[in-house]
């Protein structure tokens, strides 16, 4: 009997590796149900199949959860993978283009590099968006997906699950436990300069449906757990065939090599 008491507290202290991989697998299966539910509440083909995406707005940028200034019209146009344009201003003047892995600023002055560590942020959030997790992530080999129970995000009931792909980077999506929908995105990474790990989060709202698409028309963006800027979309349009030429760009002017200025 003694034998038997011993040997059930070691089965529960260190369950055999069969358990292990029964509990795992459950687990995946939980946590890809879930993410099967949220794509379908997204608009299921529909979201799948959206090939490109104009926005247009208005976006705050926000110090210690308050508005710098009155906010900024923005146009912003999407082509799925990797090519972006952002147009800044009433005039249009100031553009933001992004195709690959390269970043460019058109101004007055003509198109000139963005500066690497404004690029590398913004790659930063493009490849941990909630579009390129739910889109690519959970689709390549090697992907891990985890249920990690339930939580509260933006003062809503939520499933936490996260998805870690093969370079062990992970995103972790907060999901509304009655709508299905995705109320939060979260995922750290570790500054090269200074070895601190820092945390980002999208927080989604005002969701509409917009062409079969469940659109959230309200993004605020969290950095280190402070609001850093806000996006109140004013129209959303899908799949116009967007024209190449739009996130085409060629440096024409050097930031760090202009001529100095004559007295």
């Amino acid at each position: 009997m003694r034998f038997a008491i011993v040997l059930l507290a070691a089965l529960t202290l260190h369950p055999p590796a069969t358990a292990q991989t029964s509990v795992a697998q459950d687990n995946n299966t939980k946590a890809k149900g879930i993410l099967d539910q949220t794509i379908h509440a997204l608009g299921g083909s529909a979201y799948l199949n959206v090939q490109d995406m104009e926005q247009a707005g208005r976006t705050y940028t926000l110090s210690h959860g308050r508005s710098t200034g009155p906010g900024v019209l923005f146009w912003r146009f999407t082509k799925f993978p990797d090519k972006e344009r952002i147009e800044l201003t009433k005039q249009r003047d100031i553009a933001y283009v992004y195709h690959d892995n390269r970043a460019y600023e058109i101004t007055y002055k003509g198109t000139a590099e963005q500066e690497p560590k404004i690029a590398a942020e913004y790659l930063r959030r493009r490849d941990h968006s909630l579009e390129w997790v739910l889109r690519r992530w959970i689709n390549e080999p090697g992907v891990a997906l985890l249920y990690e129970g339930s939580a509260l995000a933006g003062d809503k009931q939520a499933d936490k699950v996260s998805v870690i792909n093969s370079k062990n980077d992970s995103v972790t999506i907060f999901i509304d436990t009655i709508t299905h929908l995705p109320i939060k995105t979260s995922y750290s990474w570790r500054d090269p300069a200074d070895n601190l790990l820092n945390t980002e989060d999208e927080l989604f709202d005002a969701y509409r449906p917009t062409q079969g698409v469940m659109t959230p028309y309200s993004i605020t963006r969290f950095y280190n757990g402070e609001m850093s800027s806000q996006r109140f979309l004013n129209t959303v349009t899908y799949n116009q065939n967007l024209n190449e030429s739009m996130f085409d760009a060629k440096t024409s002017y050097d930031p760090a090599h202009l001529p100095s200025k004559k007295n």
